[in-house]
């Protein structure tokens, strides 16, 4: 486990923490190490200090973000809902406020843990009257085929595979469009309205919710 904090006390109670969890704690104390370390050792997951001396924990997120989908957890004295949301922005999983009780932060950490465990494939997804066959890549509203583009079907099979997950703007422009655009909220934006317009009837169920100004998480 990644531990990013510049207080050698947190780091050493984390270190602590973690290990009577069963877990091996490495530990960086700005986030230029913690982005060397990541790269050297991926880790199975993260624990980042917002206030950092160098670059800030939203920006370690936002660049870990960048090429790995391990769980990563904001820890931070700041509590306000901007910094919660500017942290999920950029790619963060979970945010806990200090002072925290260790065992809510491990049961946080194996929560996430559990979340990108591993697992069988599902060849197909049915959620009331949608059915996504993702390896024939065919979708069905109410037993009727609808035709989406490529893009369109990419970008339905990620919100689909982390059902019940927000995913942030960036999350989704980098996996079905590729780092060069994951700044690019509009080409998003305008995707995410051409597929609620062909997998939502006018009257029928809302599969995609937005979470304002951070992402969209597929509601099945």
């Amino acid at each position: 486990m990644l531990v990013v904090d510049d207080e050698q006390q947190i780091l050493r109670a984390l270190r602590v923490i973690l290990r009577e969890a069963g877990f091996e704690a490495v530990p960086a104390a700005t986030g230029e190490q913690a982005l060397d370390a990541a790269a050297l050792q991926p880790p199975d997951a993260a624990i980042i200090d917002l206030l950092l001396p160098d670059i800030d924990g939203v920006e370690v997120c936002r660049r870990l973000r960048e090429w790995s989908q391990v769980p990563l957890i904001v820890l931070s004295a700041v509590g306000d809902e901007d910094a919660k949301v500017r942290a999920l922005a950029a790619g963060a999983d979970d945010y806990v406020t200090k002072p925290f009780g260790p065992r809510e932060l491990v049961a946080r950490l194996q929560a996430n843990l559990r979340r990108v465990a591993p697992g069988p494939e599902e060849a197909q997804v049915r959620v009331d009257d949608l059915e996504v066959d993702l390896a024939r890549r065919t979708v069905q509203v109410q037993s009727q085929e609808v035709h989406l583009t490529p893009t369109e079907f990419d970008l339905l099979r990620q919100l689909v595979r982390n059902r019940g997950r927000l995913m942030t703007h960036r999350e989704l422009l980098v996996a079905v469009w590729g780092p060069g655009y994951g700044d690019d909220t509009q080409v998003l934006r305008a995707h995410i309205a051409n597929l609620r317009r062909k997998i939502e009837p006018p009257e029928g169920r809302r599969y995609i919710r937005t979470d304002p100004g951070v992402g969209y998480r597929f509601a099945g």
